[in-house]
């Protein structure tokens, strides 16, 4: 049953990121009042002060929670349960997470979730398209040469304004509250075919160079990451690309009514912006 979201608020943990500006965007056409909060905006929220929580959730009706920097990090599961604790107590109705599709490391943050007592949706999310056209992967695309661990792995990457509808329908429509959705979008793509789709696109080469995942460490190593950083993100790699994801799921189709965006009409509407011209 969907539910009038008329005057209702929800409150986006990390509105600044890749999925928080996509849900808070949504949410507004949705017809929310949207509390967009990140540890640099106007409504300050760090998952990591604990003082910055109360402020941040009084008055809101339903969240989205998405954990930085990963929803496996250590801590992930202590603090979401906190939180949601928390959440209750003031009156949120509805918290929904993003967390990450085959992900072992995200288990215990999921169960701190379900067993917190709150009503939950955990929307479980595959490899976004923007991972290629912001944050840290971007760089490799612009220099033209996009060196990553995945080896010839397919996986079925998603919009991440695609993700951001099904977590706004799951925060307005209660037949999807104490569910794990898995997101997913409908073609798999290995990321070499990933950067040949955006080098036809973009009209210049992007080489994929495939390595180990302990030579992608020695990478992040080499950019200030702290040894226990990089070790975290080595193990989470080798779980992520090992093949378990190499298929697709209906669950956009089936929330939404509709098929995800293709990852092709992605990478030529993001190369007529020119964010891929090096």
């Amino acid at each position: 049953m969907t539910e009038n979201t008329r005057n209702e608020t929800v409150l986006v943990t990390g509105a600044s990121g890749k999925t928080g500006r996509q849900v808070a965007e949504s949410a507004k056409a949705a017809g929310f009042d949207v509390r967009a909060a990140s540890r640099s905006s106007e409504v300050r929220f760090d998952w990591y002060d604990s003082s910055t929580w109360a402020e941040a959730l009084r008055g809101a009706d339903a969240a989205y929670l998405a954990y930085t920097p990963d929803i496996g990090a250590p801590g992930a599961a202590e603090n979401i349960g906190a939180l949601a604790r928390q959440a209750q107590e003031l009156g949120v109705r509805r918290l929904v997470m993003l967390s990450a599709r085959g992900e072992q490391q995200a288990e215990p943050a999921e169960r701190a979730l379900r067993e917190s007592g709150a009503e939950w949706t955990v929307v479980q999310a595959d490899w976004f398209f923007q991972n290629f056209s912001e944050g840290l992967l971007l760089e490799g695309v612009q220099s033209g040469e996009f060196v990553f661990p995945a080896g010839e792995v397919k996986v079925p990457f998603i919009d991440t304004r695609d993700l951001a509808d099904v977590v706004v329908k799951a925060l307005t429509d209660s037949s999807y509250a104490g569910r794990t959705l898995e997101v997913t979008g409908a073609r798999l793509l290995s990321f070499r075919e990933a950067m040949a789709e955006i080098t036809a696109a973009a009209g210049r080469e992007i080489r994929y160079v495939p390595v180990s995942t302990k030579e992608y460490g020695a990478i992040l190593a080499g950019f200030g990451l702290p040894p226990e950083e990089v070790a975290f993100m080595e193990e989470v790699f080798d779980g992520l690309l090992d093949g378990g994801n190499a298929r697709s799921t209906e669950t956009v189709r089936q929330v939404l009514g509709r098929a995800p965006r293709d990852f092709t009409d992605f990478a030529r509407e993001l190369a007529a912006t020119g964010v891929w011209k090096g």
